[in-house]
């Protein structure tokens, strides 16, 4: 059977890399397969190390999940290098498989997540880029929420000059993060509300990429 291989960007926050596992474990507990998670950096394993492991195991083949929302830098250009990297040192073949993206499965997830005071205004808050498409995708997203939710979704981003910018403990913070981050903890200094970092809740949609990939 094809091992699930999760590949998350990494974070130094104490809790991410637990939040990435319990992710991982629940997709591959729905798809029946072996699961393991990966990281670009900060945490470990690398792609290199976890496809070693499925290898030493009897493993040849994985699809490959990245845990990312948009088509930015780490997809376009870090997760390629991963894989290929990965292959070479593994000999396990790699499928690839399309990222979370903010598509409407995302948007419904989200809106199944949040658990907003009536009277709060309504934040998405994500990492930020410098790439204009991901923005542009990050805002649909929002737009896209806020008609399931039936309430306006303004969006912040946690990099850059205007971090957390004119967020208070009048807003509600609805993270597009999969798990805790450094930068999330840095708008939660805000004093605003907010819903934990979506986790297993994704099992479905990590699934669903293993399965069309």
């Amino acid at each position: 059977m094809t091992a699930l291989l999760t590949l998350s960007h990494g974070s130094r926050h104490p809790r991410a890399a637990a939040g990435i596992d319990r992710l991982t474990a629940a997709a591959g507990e729905r798809l029946g397969v072996t699961a393991r998670a990966a990281h670009l950096e900060f945490s470990s394993p690398s792609l290199i190390d976890a496809a070693r492991d499925l290898a030493a195991h009897g493993h040849h083949c994985a699809v490959v999940v990245p845990l990312l929302f948009t088509d930015a830098f780490h997809a376009r250009h870090d997760v390629p290098a991963a894989l290929a990297a990965a292959r070479e040192a593994s000999g396990l073949e790699l499928v690839p498989a399309r990222g979370l993206g903010t598509g409407g499965d995302i948007a419904d997830v989200l809106a199944a997540h949040t658990r907003p005071a009536p009277d709060k205004n309504l934040v998405l808050a994500h990492v930020g880029s410098s790439d204009a498409a991901a923005e542009e995708a990050v805002a649909t997203l929002a737009d896209r929420l806020a008609a399931r939710l039936g309430r306006a979704v303004a969006v912040r981003r946690a990099t850059g000059e205007r971090t957390g910018a004119s967020i208070s403990g009048d807003h509600h913070l609805i993270p597009l993060f999969v798990t805790h981050a450094l930068l999330l903890d840095r708008l939660l200094t805000s004093g605003a509300s907010a819903d934990p970092p979506l986790g297993t809740a994704l099992a479905g949609i990590v699934a669903d990429r293993y399965l069309t990939a």
